[in-house]
């Protein structure tokens, strides 16, 4: 029987960035915060002699391990769905802070056209544009109200960057100065410079120097070490809840961090929330946390299984498009990548950060005329330094035997003579595509595995050709001796491997569309958020932690509203209609 604790006024499921920043914000203004995550506490000591490429990113450390965790995956509606068994296609943090340990700290904003995207997409073009099977739909809010919030995460975080010359919707420039350009980065600054387009360093949450932030947490500079993409940093210049959001609820007195914290069921009835059931997976001891404010800022996965499994609002059924909880899941992967080699160039590849680089935004969003495109939405284009990893580090001109001797020399020559030209793409959501629980699997509890049923789309495709002639014309102006441009693969088959999903608890101004509102409160239960890129209706071009921030920012000043004066903070669009 689980043993009954006192109430508190906000407990929280997962204390990874969504976490963080909640229990930093309501502890701030004055409410007790219990802090639940199944995964044990990490501090910054933790991160001494992380410089390993075989420990995190070839090993795992950091990451969630399969034989805790696992999701089964499906292309079609029609295929059975098998467990995820390859620890590189799962990569989902592990501990407190989560990914935003990890991540490679790449933070651009999403784009205005995101918010707006059904209504401008129909404003442009017509609602014939739009594929009958893709369920397109407005997120409740647009970019303008969102900005403050977006520059609240960068000043908390330090983020280091430059505006986009395409996107100048700011209120202040990045805390901290743009990273420092290498030789790479020049090639393609001058290079794209000459083609028309508008380059900026890619701005990220590796800092260019020392920073404090407004709540005193100090980041320190990078040192361009290379060790970022899947390491934590043993320098403490790449922002982490660790470092930042977590210790200042901390310094409140008024948070409580409990870790190898499962929570099994969020606990309701009479349309409110009243607590959570978790279990101690140390002793499997069971507890009731009551609580007047519940909010689950674990990951998609985890938030959209919670969910069903507490039978809170109406399961997605891509039968009939009914439902919402599960609906419009999104994968970011089948990114576009091309390599250019340099036979006359030597840059040292070895030089730099989890997200390190330039970028340009032409072919993103509405930037571009779709008229006489067969896809919606885009791909940004960058020139990504990722690092040399010495282990994982063989880019050789096609046609190079894999082994041997010729293999060896052409490794080493071109061993610092390559770029990687990069994409990640908006990936749009369809009627098909979505969350629910598996019918066969189940975890140590019995209780089901979450089922991803996805594949890759046609615009997606299409988006890859597109951008992928952009790659070549760049590597071409840039002066590559050798390209290597990788097809897309046919279908999907589990690579979530770089943390980037969305959707399944998505937000919207009506209830039977939308799971939450532009809050991130629960239309069924007025005292449950659910924070997180979970909330996005689609996917844009660009990695989801500053975006789903920026929610996870403005959703606290609903839930101190909320404990204030209760009830719904928005008015759901189709009850607007009936008035």
């Amino acid at each position: 029987m689980a043993k009954k604790l006192d109430k508190v006024d906000v407990v929280t499921v997962g204390v990874g960035w969504m976490g963080g920043i909640v229990a930093a914000e309501l502890t701030k203004a004055g409410y007790k915060v219990v802090g639940l995550d199944k995964g044990k506490e990490k501090d910054i000591k933790d991160y001494l002699h992380t410089h390993d490429e075989v420990r995190y990113p070839v090993r795992g450390e950091g990451y969630e391990k399969l034989t805790n965790e696992t999701y089964t995956v499906r292309n079609t509606l029609e295929e059975d769905a098998r467990p995820i068994r390859d620890k590189s296609t799962a990569v989902i943090g592990e501990g407190i802070g989560g990914g935003g340990s990890h991540w490679g700290a790449q933070t651009h904003r999403y784009y205005p056209y995101d918010f707006e995207i059904r209504s401008k997409t129909i404003e442009k073009y017509g609602e014939e544009k739009i594929p009958e099977n893709m369920t397109l739909q407005d997120w409740g809010i647009t970019y303008d109200e969102l900005e403050p919030y977006y520059d609240k995460f960068e000043k908390m975080a330090g983020i280091s960057g430059e505006p986009d010359p395409n996107y100048p919707e700011r209120s202040d420039d990045y805390p901290t100065p743009p990273l420092k350009k290498n030789r790479q980065m020049l090639l393609f600054e001058e290079a794209v410079k000459k083609m028309g387009y508008n380059p900026f360093v890619i701005p990220a949450g590796t800092l260019s120097e020392q920073y404090t932030n407004p709540d005193g947490e100090t980041l320190n500079a990078c040192q361009y070490c290379g060790f970022c993409g899947s390491n934590y940093c043993e320098y403490g210049a790449k922002a982490d809840p660790v470092m930042t959001v977590i210790p200042t609820a901390q310094k409140t007195g008024n948070f409580e961090l409990r870790t190898h914290a499962r929570v099994i069921r969020v606990l309701h009835e009479n349309g409110k929330a009243a607590g959570v059931l978790y279990e101690d997976t140390r002793t499997e001891q069971e507890f009731e946390q009551p609580a007047d404010l519940v909010v689950l800022t674990s990951y998609v996965f985890n938030n959209v299984r919670l969910l069903l499994l507490s039978e809170i609002g109406k399961p997605y059924n891509p039968e009939d498009g009914t439902g919402v909880i599960g609906k419009n899941f999104t994968d970011h992967h089948g990114v576009t990548s091309s390599h250019g080699l340099f036979d006359n160039e030597k840059f040292n590849n070895y030089i730099s950060t989890g997200a390190y680089g330039m970028a340009i935004t032409d072919y993103t969003g509405d930037l571009l005329d779709h008229h006489d495109l067969d896809f919606l939405h885009g791909g940004q284009i960058e020139a990504r330094i990722t690092g040399n990893a010495p282990v994982a580090n063989n880019i050789v001109p096609e046609g190079t035997p894999q082994w041997g001797k010729e293999f060896k020399e052409k490794s080493l020559f071109y061993a610092n003579r390559f770029l990687m030209i990069f994409s990640q793409k908006a990936t749009l959501p369809y009627r098909e595509h979505y969350l629910d629980l598996d019918p066969t699997y189940t975890d140590a509890n019995g209780d089901p595995l979450i089922r991803i049923t996805w594949d890759y789309s046609d615009n997606d495709k299409a988006i890859h050709e597109f951008i992928q002639e952009k790659h070549i014309e760049i590597l071409e102006e840039m002066g590559a001796t050798h390209i290597l441009a990788y097809p897309m693969p046919e279908h999907f088959s589990g690579g979530l491997a770089f943390q980037h999903n969305s959707g399944g608890v998505i937000m919207g101004e009506d209830p039977e569309t939308s799971a939450v509102n532009s809050y991130l409160q629960t239309w069924d239960i007025d005292n449950l958020f659910v924070c997180g890129a979970s909330a996005f209706p689609h996917f844009s071009c660009t990695n989801p932690t500053t975006t789903a921030a920026a929610l996870t920012y403005r959703a606290t000043e609903g839930m101190i509203e909320f404990l204030k004066n209760g009830g719904q903070l928005v008015e759901a669009k189709s009850q607007k209609n009936q008035v």
